[in-house]
């Protein structure tokens, strides 16, 4: 067994492949009418992000999240706050520094690098 996609619960998933296709660099794959849009994999790892269409609202924080990494957390925050993501909060422990955002339907995802 292995890891192979990612699915993210929403109102509208082409609305928002819009703004992980920009984030990730990737594109679309796989269109299901709407109710399932399934974005290629966007890095060697072959994981894949799907974007599932769900009737209710996200209530509270999601429980499982993305975990991006970079080596200019600062200048990949800056992109993606441009592409229509939110700074919910900065975290910081010993070698390591993360970034927490929200996509524009509230999923929370964090950007990290390396403290130097």
């Amino acid at each position: 067994m292995h890891l192979k996609m990612i699915t993210i619960d929403c109102a509208e998933p082409r609305d928002l492949a819009t703004f992980w296709t920009a984030a990730l660099g990737t594109e679309i794959a796989s269109d299901y009418e709407g109710h399932f849009v399934m974005l290629a994999p966007w890095d060697p790892s072959g994981v894949a992000l799907g974007l599932q269409k769900v009737p209710e609202e996200l209530a509270g924080k999601n429980r499982v999240h993305i975990d991006l990494h970079t080596e200019d957390r600062m200048a990949e925050v800056d992109r993606l706050v441009g592409l229509g993501a939110a700074i919910v909060d900065e975290q910081k422990v010993p070698g390591l520094s993360w970034t927490v955002l929200a996509d524009p339907a509230g999923n929370v995802f964090c950007v990290a690098g390396e403290e130097h």
